[in-house]
């Protein structure tokens, strides 16, 4: 016989509260159930990282998507669409056009040849291009080490940039001295490069690293899923805001080669380079541009060199032009006659006489409007509109873009048939 006081009181209680009662077990069963997916969810998902390190990537869609919003395009769009929008007059000059943001960003990242003794320096210039540029496009960026970075190294500045992340160890291969090298050769002229007092003259590991950027870095299969590479020296500074995606705007104007400065070289340290050069051009003439841009790099049609060079401490370059035929052919060339190590031979008048000499000379292009420095030269916008606009924070008396001795922009523009901006007639 039942119990008559729970009798009474399943009589008094309402019908849902018998169905929660009679089904008790099972809802409690579903709702633990439940929270378990939840875990299980919470615990798989793997949000989109904002510092990822990676040591690969074999992602090689050609254009990735990004949300527009999360890096303010619209802002920045409408700014720009904005009829108080102030283009450079180089810019105007060189033809070119600025694209604007719609959330795809191109196959590119920043690349820096960096020690762990470089780090508190290094972190500087992350905040100045993430800051000034990065920040919006969440570009990756990858580090290039002749020795393993260290975790601290990899932990901050993974912690700075809002891209992926890749690190990666030079091979001996590339940081060494070949067996073709004769050493006691190599030896004397270093003996002679010190009594020149020739900077970098007795340095070892300095023409390592002008032969590893000359026509090693871009063979690193960390990089090989991109199209494009601006290069960040450890100790820059970028002054200015940029206004647009500067990977998306060479591919967009077809450029192939980008620079901000551009100075005369160190005249004891390629003393057989243009000969050299001269001696690849006769041999592979189908690799020299009809339409070249040999003003630049020559005031006499190539029988001798001008001294003429892009400072390569910034460059933005396709990085399909130094795969092709014509640049391996090029630097196989050069390396091969010993240069590098027998005199100091700099990846700056390499890559610039390569994009002078093997390129459509409208595929080269000059950055005005960013504000730039690298020791001991400064690169700020002459247009003081332009300045403003750009929230620069440079002195323009500290610019040396247009000085008329001992930097080549102006030789640059006459080469290539562009006009110069009014007012550089003051920079002597």
């Amino acid at each position: 016989m039942g119990n008559p006081n729970f009798e009474h009181k399943k009589r008094l209680m309402p019908k849902s509260a018998l169905l929660v009662r009679k089904y008790q077990k099972g809802i409690r069963a579903s709702f633990i159930g439940f929270v378990i997916m939840l875990t299980l969810v919470f615990i798989l998902h793997t949000p989109s990282p904002t510092h990822n390190q990676v040591t690969n990537n074999n992602n090689n869609n050609n254009n990735i998507p990004l949300n527009q919003n999360s890096f303010g395009s619209n802002a920045i769009n409408a700014a720009r669409l904005s009829e108080d929008y102030l283009i450079p007059f180089t810019d105007k000059s060189q033809g070119v056009t600025q694209p604007l943001d719609d959330g795809i960003k191109v196959r590119a990242a920043m690349v820096t040849l960096a020690r762990n003794s470089d780090l508190w320096e290094l972190v500087k210039t992350i905040r100045h291009v993430e800051d000034r540029f990065n920040n919006r496009y969440h570009y990756d960026w990858v580090f290039f080490n002749d020795e393993p970075f260290s975790d601290e190294f990899k932990k901050v500045t993974s912690a700075l940039i809002s891209g992926k992340v890749k690190y990666g160890v030079i091979p001996k291969e590339h940081w060494s001295i070949p067996s073709f090298i004769d050493l006691k050769k190599f030896e004397k002229a270093k003996k002679e490069f010190a009594e020149l007092n020739v900077p970098y003259g007795t340095s070892t590991p300095y023409r390592h690293m002008c032969r590893y950027q000359s026509g090693f870095f871009w063979q690193s299969e960390l990089l090989d899923e991109y199209e494009y590479y601006w290069r960040v020296d450890t100790d820059i500074t970028i002054f200015c805001d940029i206004q647009y995606d500067l990977f998306k705007f060479m591919k967009v104007n077809n450029k192939k080669y980008g620079f901000i400065l551009s100075v005369s070289e160190y005249e004891q340290t390629i003393r057989s380079l243009w000969r050299t050069v001269k001696q690849f051009a006769e041999k592979f003439p189908k690799y020299i541009a009809k339409d070249n841009l040999m003003g630049f790099v020559s005031d006499d049609d190539g029988e001798t060199y001008n001294m003429c060079h892009f400072w390569s401490n910034f460059e933005i370059v396709s990085l399909d032009f130094y795969r092709s035929e014509a640049y391996r052919k090029y630097f196989e060339y050069l390396d091969n006659s010993g240069g590098f190590f027998y005199e100091r031979w700099g990846d700056a008048p390499v890559h610039s006489i390569a994009a002078a000499l093997l390129l459509d000379k409208s595929e080269l292009h000059f950055f005005d409007g960013l504000g730039f420095h690298h020791p001991d030269f400064y690169s700020c916008p002459i247009e003081e509109p332009i300045r403003l606009q750009n929230k620069c924070t440079c002195d323009p008396e500290t610019d040396n873009t247009w000085l008329d001795y001992y930097f080549c922009t102006r030789q640059y523009f006459n080469a290539a048939g562009y006009k110069t901006p009014p007012g550089i007639d003051k920079k002597k």
